[in-house]
């Protein structure tokens, strides 16, 4: 309880001095960017830095549109143990001679953007441009669902992650492995070790296989914490846990997860977020049915659950800043002829239907959208069966021929696809949602040109429209 009290403290001190700075000199926004596996946010990032960079595609940001951004730069993010965010090698790979996707986010990183905004209306006239800082934060969305962790128990999280597990084929051996363990024998580290590696291993799989929630996320990416006590754990069905147990040992290891692992990275980061895209591959979701569909649904409430939602305020210098815009976001949606786009939309809003009434009743601003932050598609009209359809053309990523793809009709109403998906139903009864991994299109940018998106500026506006101002 002490500790609480003094890491509240703590946070407070640092947000008074913040927003003190903030209000004197030159305001900052914190930018939080995160999202579930193959959703996109290198490719996000980094295009949106491009585009803000060089706003040609921007009409839809209110500042760039207006010709009131004058310039904008790059500059040394603030905090010094942060990796820098890998910007200028991942703009190469997007948009060199042999283009291709860069690598994905496999730990947190950081990157300032300063753009020099000239002031909207009587201001203008009265003071010069000022500065506004972007501090784009990248972080798995593996991580950010661990933030859940810390409200359960050992038991709670086991008895919720075998039920999972236990209803997934990809977990099948996970269960018989477990099944087979005396948890209230002496600890073994041989035998714990092998328990974690079967957790890990079904982790793998259920991402694979397009589910969303796997927790611990540390175990998909450990970096240097690979082999560690805190990481050597796995959910077991219960029973006594008698000292020096496997179960006691266990329980211990648990809570050494969420204090030494998950709390830090909420205390450095996390809790000092000003805005927030979760970015989503519904398409990839929808793809591998309902049951992956259902899953994303509950992991997107969860997240919502970690954000703390709602308006900034006098108070908040005590508990810690809010989080008071956040956007959801359906990426790939170049993968969809722009007759779907507003469909995809619908989806994205009914998958957060839920999350969204918990954050608007605290006082945030939420939105959902659908966007590709790099088009790697052109749209093309065909002639089948005597009717017009609706397809995108591109190159394959495995074998680099182009395909054309009508990946199928989204329904109007999204509760075609959520009520079998809260049901439990093993597939779509009316229809099968193909996918396609397109590889980046080469480019030829024109002076003053970002790269070609789909939505980029509308959600740029969101986010931070309103500090341009």
């Amino acid at each position: 309880m002490i500790g609480a009290i003094v890491d509240t403290l703590g946070r407070g001190i640092e947000t008074v001095t913040d927003g003190v700075s903030e209000m004197l000199f030159e305001p900052v926004i914190r930018l939080g960017v995160t999202g579930l596996a193959r959703s996109g946010k290198t490719v996000f990032i980094t295009s949106l830095v491009a585009n803000l960079m060089d706003r040609g595609r921007m009409a839809g940001l209110e500042a760039a549109a207006g010709g009131r951004i004058e310039a904008a730069f790059l500059q040394p993010q603030p905090d010094d143990t942060v990796p820098r965010f890998e910007f200028e090698s991942h703009l190469a790979a997007m948009t060199g001679a042999e283009p291709f996707w860069p690598d994905s986010t496999r730990s947190i990183s950081e990157l300032r953007l300063s753009l020099r905004v000239r002031p909207k209306g009587l201001l203008s006239g009265l003071s010069g441009p000022r500065t506004v800082h972007l501090d784009i934060v990248d972080y798995p969305g593996e991580w950010l669902l661990d933030l859940a962790l810390l409200e359960m128990s050992f038991a709670e999280w086991s008895e919720q992650a075998l039920a999972r597990a236990g209803a997934r084929d990809e977990g099948s051996a996970f269960v018989e492995q477990v099944s087979a363990v005396d948890t209230s024998a002496k600890l073994d580290e041989v035998g714990a070790k092998a328990l974690a590696e079967g957790w890990t291993a079904y982790l793998n799989a259920a991402r694979g296989a397009g589910y969303s929630d796997c927790t611990p996320g540390r175990f998909l990416l450990p970096g240097d914490l690979e082999g560690s006590p805190a990481l050597t754990f796995a959910p077991l069905p219960p029973g006594t846990s008698p000292r020096g147990s496997l179960a006691r040992e266990f329980a211990r290891r648990f809570e050494a997860y969420k204090s030494q692992v998950v709390k830090p990275f909420f205390r450095a980061h996390f809790s000092r977020i000003d805005r927030q895209v979760v970015l989503v591959d519904a398409l990839g979701a929808i793809h591998n049915g309902p049951r992956a569909v259902e899953d994303l649904r509950q992991a997107l409430s969860g997240i919502l659950g970690s954000f703390r939602p709602g308006r900034n305020t006098f108070l908040s210098s005590i508990l810690g800043k809010r989080v008071d815009k956040i956007l959801f976001a359906a990426t790939k949606a170049d993968h969809l002829h722009h007759e779907q786009h507003g469909k995809l939309q619908g989806i994205m809003e009914a998958l957060v239907t839920d999350a969204r009434r918990k954050a608007d009743f605290s006082g945030a601003d939420t939105g959902a959208m659908a966007i590709a932050a790099l088009r790697a598609t052109v749209e093309e009209t065909r002639r089948v069966d005597g009717a017009d359809l609706g397809v995108v053309r591109g190159t394959l990523l495995n074998d680099g021929r182009q395909a054309a793809l009508h990946p199928g009709d989204l329904p109007a109403d999204p509760q075609v696809l959520l009520a079998p998906a809260r049901d439990g139903a093993d597939g779509w009864l009316d229809g099968d949602f193909g996918v396609m991994r397109f590889a980046p299109a080469p480019l030829s940018l024109r002076n003053g040109e970002g790269p070609p998106h789909i939505r980029l500026d509308r959600a740029a506006e969101f986010l931070i429209g309103d500090k341009l101002r």
